[in-house]
């Protein structure tokens, strides 16, 4: 995943954010510049009058991380006190950052067998995912190209890790959480397209939706994921989209809606708080966008803020947490705060 690695690690680390990354970032009040969605020729798009009501405030890096130990942030799972368990993609590393900043290592996941697991579009195995369950179990994704390593674990208190949801060798597994509601849990595969359930208990994986607004054109399909009202919610990196998906009575996946366009290279995502309004990481671009409930546009941070391979982001209270990644050029992928304002 370096920058000797062969095109296609190019192109997963691009699409991931492994770019680069200012080393300092102070504290910023940023305003947003509203932009407008995709819409059809001949139409006009009129700036919503709430475009610019909200605003990111004490905007600071929490944390920094070792790029030359691989750990390229990619995911993020806060927990109480203002902490975060974070995925390290290259270095198939879980990390742990306590509310002061410091980073401690929970787990590291051993390479296949021989060195010979390839896994889909990426080539090398790598952690990707994580989740946190309200009891504080800590789940986490590992993408390894063969069977018996390719899944959703569990680190237990021993510290070892312990594979509790096998998924197919031929996925990517990128995006991972919980449905408390139905005691499950939801993977994207951004390989294939799909979105799989599992039993929160463990065992076997499903397919919940192979809907053709998840499938990727050439490279990365599903990507981020999150549950909303009745829903889910996936970002397609292929596409520059992000649909809902209804959840049925019987627990299924309705027909993908497309609620948002011109988001490419979008990679994880979360809501405000304020209904449907999200905010995305767009890492080719190394940005962090609002999208309003109509669809419209605004840029959060940009390059100019420190934003640079940005890979993921979630919100807790007033607090958004931001991930960085810096593999192929940088060397300082970190783990960002801001406090989100009405301006």
């Amino acid at each position: 995943m370096y920058s000797h690695h062969s095109n296609g690690l190019r192109r997963y680390a691009a699409a991931l954010g492994l770019a680069v990354l200012l080393t300092t970032v102070a504290p910023v009040t940023t305003a947003i510049t509203a932009q407008a969605p995709m819409a059809d020729p001949g139409t006009t798009w009129t700036p919503p009058d709430h475009a610019a009501d909200t605003c990111l405030g004490d905007v600071r890096v929490l944390a920094h991380f070792d790029r030359a130990a691989g750990q390229a942030a990619e995911s993020i799972a806060p927990e109480p006190g203002g902490g975060a368990v974070i995925g390290m993609i290259p270095g198939r590393q879980v990390v742990r950052v306590a509310h002061d900043g410091a980073v401690q290592v929970l787990a590291t996941m051993p390479p296949p067998p021989g060195g010979g697991g390839t896994t889909p579009v990426v080539g090398s195995p790598v952690v990707t995912g994580t989740a946190r369950s309200d009891s504080g179990a800590v789940y986490f994704l590992y993408s390894s190209g063969e069977g018996g390593l390719t899944g959703i674990w569990q680190l237990r208190r021993s510290g070892e890790p312990r594979l509790v949801v096998p998924l197919p060798a031929d996925t990517m597994p990128n995006a991972l959480v919980i449905d408390d509601r139905r005691d499950r849990f939801l993977v994207t595969d951004s390989s294939g397209g799909r979105i799989w359930q599992a039993p929160l208990r463990g065992g076997e994986a499903t397919v919940w939706s192979a809907d053709p607004a998840l499938a990727p054109s050439g490279f990365f399909g599903a990507n981020g994921l999150k549950i909303r009202d009745g829903a889910v919610w996936a970002s397609n990196s292929d596409h520059g989209t992000i649909v809902r998906i209804p959840v049925t009575e019987d627990g299924g996946s309705g027909r993908a809606e497309v609620r948002a366009t011109g988001l490419e290279g979008i990679d994880d995502f979360d809501f405000t708080g304020r209904g449907t309004e999200i905010l995305s990481a767009i890492n080719q671009t190394s940005k962090l966008v609002r999208v309003g409930p109509d669809g419209s546009h605004a840029t959060l941070l940009d390059t100019e803020d420190g934003m640079q391979g940005t890979t993921a982001v979630v919100v807790r209270g007033h607090r958004a947490y931001v991930t960085n990644g810096a593999n192929l050029a940088g060397n300082d992928p970190n783990l960002m705060v801001a406090e989100l304002r009405r301006c």
